[in-house]
């Protein structure tokens, strides 16, 4: 294997490792929130972002595996997505609800 194809397996790897990171973040925030919480912030059920996010991990892991050798890559991408989507937005309204988080509009502190 020559240097440039070690330098491009490494990298690809790296990010690999990234997302499992995050994906493995927001499945464990997801497994510590109530179901109620999710009702309350009117998202989705805690069932279905379980899903979304076990789904997510088990991608991640599999393209860790692979280091990003084909299709992997693209569903790789499409978990981070779903990862990336319930801790952007799904996250702070479950926090609200529990009273851990921020308020839902920063100028409401004034």
């Amino acid at each position: 294997m020559n240097i440039a194809g070690t330098i491009g397996f490494l990298i690809m790897l790296l990010a690999g490792l990234v997302g499992l990171g995050i994906q493995i973040w927001a499945l464990v925030d997801c497994l510590m929130a109530r179901p109620a919480d999710f009702e309350r912030a009117d998202k989705r059920t805690k069932s279905f972002w379980l899903a979304i996010t076990g789904v997510s991990v088990l991608v991640g892991i599999l393209y860790t595996i692979g280091a990003g050798i084909g299709f992997t890559l693209l569903l790789m991408l499409a978990g981070c997505v779903g990862a990336g989507t319930y801790l952007a937005d799904v996250r702070p309204a479950v926090r609200a609800m529990r009273g851990g988080g921020r308020p839902q509009n920063p100028y409401n502190s004034w």
